[in-house]
C-alpha cells in the first residue's frame, strides 16, 4: 500500500511539474471591439521554462469561427514559441471563446480566452 502510494504521488508531482515547464505570457486577450466581417488574429505567446523540449500535441476551439494554430516541432527548453490564433467576426454582438491547448505528458489541457465585441457593420469604431 505505501508503494502504491509513493507511485501516486511521484506520477501527480512529475505531472504538475511538467505543467509548470511551459509559461504563457498571457492565458487570455481581449480584442476590444472590432469590425463586423474582419477577421482578427493573435498571438499566444508561450516559453519553455523547463529542461526537456515540449511537444503542443493540438490547440482546439469549440467553434469554427476560432482558428488556433499550434507549432509543428518541439520548443526546445529556454525557447519561446506562440499559438496564433484566429477569429472570423461575423456574428455582431460579444465573444469569449476558449482554445484548450493539450501538451504532451500534461493530462489537463490549458485554456486559452479571446473576447471581444463584434460591431455592426454600419457601426462607427472609436
Amino acid at each position: 500500500m505505501k508503494k502504491m502510494l509513493m507511485l501516486v504521488f511521484a506520477v501527480a508531482f512529475s505531472t504538475i511539474a511538467m505543467a509548470q515547464d511551459i509559461k504563457f505570457e498571457t492565458l487570455e486577450y481581449d480584442f476590444g471591439k472590432i469590425k463586423y466581417g474582419v477577421p482578427v488574429t493573435y498571438d499566444f505567446s508561450f516559453k519553455n521554462v523547463g529542461s526537456k523540449p515540449i511537444v503542443i500535441e493540438s490547440a482546439s476551439a469549440a467553434c469554427g469561427c476560432t482558428t488556433p494554430v499550434k507549432p509543428q516541432a518541439p520548443t526546445a527548453a529556454g525557447k519561446s514559441n506562440v499559438i496564433k490564433t484566429g477569429f472570423n467576426a461575423m456574428t455582431v454582438g460579444t465573444f469569449d471563446k476558449s482554445i484548450l491547448v493539450k501538451v504532451a505528458g500534461i493530462n489537463q489541457p490549458i485554456e486559452l480566452k479571446i473576447k471581444g465585441e463584434v460591431l455592426p457593420p454600419d457601426a462607427k469604431q472609436k
